[in-house]
């Protein structure tokens, strides 16, 4: 039996790098009956190990980690320093100097020995497609492998190397965009029907945040939704005060590369609004060049600058534990179903 047709509601805990996704925020979900992801991306090797255990400890039941996949390395490296030019002033404000914009591969390599080594039940990868090795590695020690896509020829792509499911990222969804190249803009509903004929169970993720938005859904053709946003205000979350303010506000969220080099779905402040246009291709590269920076907004309480992570029905979110988020909207989600079934009986 795979796991999406053992959970007792159809709800995967998308996995938020950089602290939202706890152990303790994992393992509430999991054991709720859904889903919960560990987040691999920008923590080390013997951390990622670290949190496995941690919901080990609190939970028998499956959970998944997401892994960053490495990109090819190439960057414009004269628009990065000039990038970093224009940086610089902000962060002599702060007290800060900005980061070395060096490459890398998100320790990927160790990443993916660790989890061969100590299987879990279910990895994904986002910014691209693990090469078939991976994939058939990881199948062999019981794991199953989902990737993550925001193209429709990605999601065939994905089948063809043998995924188990595939997640399909609208963008409406918070976050960075999980596909490589980074430049789709297919909205959740059309890229599910679109990638319905791939052949593969498909997870939902994009500006899902209610029962009503799980069943459309659902009737689309996907057999779970990837819930982040909606999760950002549970008290398991490791979500700052700052980041939880943004997330329970009304304000608009926009794509941008203006943090990370890579675009991603946030709050609009100040520094979104200053730095987008200018601001070059170039992940990891521009995510270590703003760190400092950064960090020292969130430190400093300062929501012009921090970035802000959301999807686009980031006001639909409530402060209420995890356990409960995944009961309600399972429930919510029948009883939409249920009265659409009854309001397309009427047209006779």
């Amino acid at each position: 039996m795979s796991v999406l047709s053992a959970l007792r509601h159809p709800i995967v805990a998308a996995p938020m790098a950089g602290g939202p996704s706890t152990p303790d925020l994992v393992s509430a979900v999991s054991a709720a009956g859904g889903l919960g992801f560990l987040a691999a991306g920008m923590i080390d090797t013997g951390r990622l190990v670290a949190d496995i255990a941690a919901v080990r400890a609190r939970t028998d039941r499956p959970f998944g980690v997401n892994v960053f996949l490495p990109g090819d390395g190439r960057v414009d490296e004269a628009a990065v320093s000039a990038y970093a030019r224009r940086l610089a002033p902000q962060a002599e404000q702060f007290g800060v100097t900005l980061g070395d914009p060096v490459g890398g591969d998100d320790a990927y390599p160790e990443k993916l020995a660790a989890l061969l080594a100590d299987p879990v039940p279910v990895v994904s990868f986002a910014f691209g497609l693990p090469d078939r090795a991976a994939v058939t590695a990881l199948r062999e020690r019981g794991t199953e492998v989902w990737a993550t896509v925001t193209r429709p020829d990605a999601a065939t792509a994905a089948a063809d190397l043998g995924v188990d499911a595939v997640i399909v990222q609208g963008t409406e969804a918070g976050g960075h965009r999980g596909g490589q190249p980074d430049d789709d803009d297919y909205a959740l509903l059309p890229l599910l029907r679109l990638a319905v004929g791939c052949g593969r169970p498909l997870v939902a993720a994009g500006g899902i945040a209610d029962g009503p938005a799980l069943a459309a859904a659902l009737a689309a053709g996907a057999v779970a939704a990837q819930v982040g946003t909606a999760f950002l205000r549970c008290p398991e979350a490791g979500s700052s005060p700052l980041h939880r303010a943004a997330v329970a506000s009304v304000a608009p969220t926009a794509l941008t590369r203006a943090y990370t080099g890579k675009r991603a779905r946030g709050v609009v402040n100040d520094f979104l609004r200053t730095h987008d246009g200018q601001a070059p291709v170039g992940y990891p590269q521009v995510l270590h060049l703003t760190r400092p920076l950064l960090a020292a907004a969130r430190r400093d309480g300062d929501a012009s600058v921090a970035n802000l992570w959301a999807g686009q029905a980031h006001p639909l979110a409530r402060d209420v534990p995890a356990a409960e988020l995944v009961a309600e909207l399972s429930t919510a989600a029948r009883v939409a179903l249920t009265e659409a079934v009854e309001r397309a009986g009427r047209w006779g």
